[in-house]
């Protein structure tokens, strides 16, 4: 149950009851034809899925995080990685002093993967919580669902492409785009980075049919429902 759906006495409820919570981050950036939003669509998404049938919490997702090569594409708005992991820490701090003791956050961009040795530092520090970073997208068997599909997962492109994250009335190309110049990208600046990727796809196919894409998207929901149910110790 998302955190919208509920005003504060229901969720003191909740706590008398369950100690678990889920937190998505996301990012707000260029996701070439894709919505701006993709991560953080995909990180709330994939939370509220995963644990609306155990009835557990799952906040709004941390909407802005690490995006600084992406900073030369309008809209795509960074945080400090200082600032990041502060707010992180914070979110971590707040939600302990209120009761909440088993925390997943369930992360949905590469820039953020930062936030997951501060998740652990915070967890050594409480020993009456636990605390999990989840990389939905990266995880090995989504990573296995999605090559079973298509052997060029990759940021903006199909792999990231649902009906949920897609614009109305905007096409994709019906081409295979060449794959990323990955010593290129290492080094390059933000205006770099534009110039190499162009309209922001790393590579690979633009879409896929649906069907496909959907054994992806269903590998990352149950990998999330099994660590609420069993991750913890």
């Amino acid at each position: 149950m998302r955190a919208r759906e509920l005003n504060w006495m229901q969720v003191e409820e909740y706590l008398a009851r369950d100690d678990r919570v889920v937190l998505p981050i996301g990012s707000t950036e260029q996701h070439g034809y894709l919505s701006l939003e993709t991560d953080n669509i995909l990180a709330e998404r994939v939370s509220a899925e995963g644990a609306e049938p155990l009835g557990m919490l799952v906040l709004p997702v941390l909407a802005y995080g690490l995006t600084p090569s992406f900073s030369a594409y309008p809209g795509s708005p960074t945080l400090r990685l200082d600032t990041f992991l502060a707010v992180v820490r914070d979110l971590l701090d707040s939600l302990y002093a209120q009761g909440f003791r088993r925390f997943l956050l369930v992360n949905g961009h590469g820039g953020n993967v930062a936030a997951g040795s501060l998740v652990r530092e915070w967890a050594a520090a409480h020993p009456d919580a636990q605390a999990i970073f989840h990389s939905w997208w990266s995880s090995e068997r989504v990573q296995a669902a999605a090559r079973e599909v298509d052997p060029e997962p990759s940021h903006a492109n199909w792999f990231e492409n649902f009906p949920w994250t897609r614009l109305e009335g905007v096409a994709f190309p019906d081409v295979r785009k060449p794959p990323l110049d990955e010593a290129a990208y290492r080094v390059a600046n933000p205006d770099g980075v534009r110039e190499l990727l162009g309209d922001g796809v790393f590579g690979g196919a633009y879409e896929l049919p649906d069907e496909q894409v959907e054994a992806v998207w269903r590998a990352g929901v149950d990998e999330v429902r099994e660590l609420l149910e069993h991750g913890f110790r």
